[in-house]
């Protein structure tokens, strides 16, 4: 792995750190290199439950290293589909949302244009009161193209976000949160994605897993094949061994002990 991102596991939690602080994590080829080389290595974690993802230092992401986007590029040309449906670009973003397990973004700082489209790939994203936002593609003469609008649609109402696409302009965490792009507010939004993370690793991770597959299907599946995942996933489940620790442990009043 790069030094652009650093992973550290505790208790089934990764906790996923963007690394180039000094350049507030701007996105350069390395730090794309970073980024999905910390989605391949925790993609193949075994015991994996949940997934925080914040920025060192003083933002979660400024976006686009435009100098040296200019002098290089990402490395992988756009129209490449390097990762199933996405090139690399995208897969920084997509990634996250393509991932078994839940993804909780913890943001400060600011998240311009990349940067929150990566964050746009959690699951849940909070957010500290003062951070600041932008679609920022626009400032530059161009579009959004790091999966932003696939992730975008289930959140953002349509009106929303081609205003803040076609003027760029930049917006606060509570205007972020009410229009869809942030879930909540923290004032140590770290520290509340990890309590988060925790609870969820508390869970039955099957039943997690599932539960991410139905909800992402449900952006674009129909009702028919939406009903019959839902009949699939939950006859998989019933009286699976980790479903049934659950029922025990409730009735137990007991911390359960899941396997993988």
């Amino acid at each position: 792995m790069t030094d652009r991102v650093t992973i550290e596991i505790s208790d089934g939690v990764a906790d996923v750190r963007l690394n180039r602080a000094d350049k507030m994590n701007a996105l350069d080829p390395a730090m794309f290199a970073g980024i999905a080389d910390a989605l391949a290595r925790v993609d193949a974690m075994a015991g994996l439950r949940c997934v925080v993802l914040s920025g060192e230092g003083r933002a979660f992401s400024a976006g686009l290293d435009m100098a040296s986007m200019a002098a290089g590029g990402s490395g992988n040309p756009l129209g490449a589909r390097t990762h199933g449906p996405a090139n690399l670009p995208q897969h920084v973003a997509w990634g996250w949302r393509a991932l078994g397990v839940p993804v909780i973004a913890a943001v400060h700082g600011v998240a311009f244009g990349g940067g929150l489209q990566i964050a746009a790939g959690a699951d849940v994203r909070i957010a500290h009161p003062d951070a600041r936002f932008a679609v920022r593609e626009l400032h530059w003469g161009i579009v959004p193209d790091m999966a932003g609008m696939a992730l975008w649609r289930t959140a953002v109402r349509d009106d929303h976000l081609r205003e803040l696409t076609y003027t760029a302009r930049e917006f606060g965490a509570g205007e972020a949160e009410r229009l869809g792009f942030v879930t909540r507010l923290a004032d140590d939004p770290r520290a509340a994605a990890l309590a988060l993370a925790a609870e969820i690793a508390a869970r039955n991770p099957h039943a997690i897993r599932a539960a991410k597959r139905l909800i992402t299907r449900a952006a674009d599946a129909d009702a028919p094949a939406l009903l019959q995942a839902e009949s699939d996933e939950q006859l998989a489940l019933l009286r699976s061994p980790n479903q049934v620790e659950a029922v025990r442990a409730n009735i137990e009043r007991r911390a359960p002990v899941f396997g993988d």
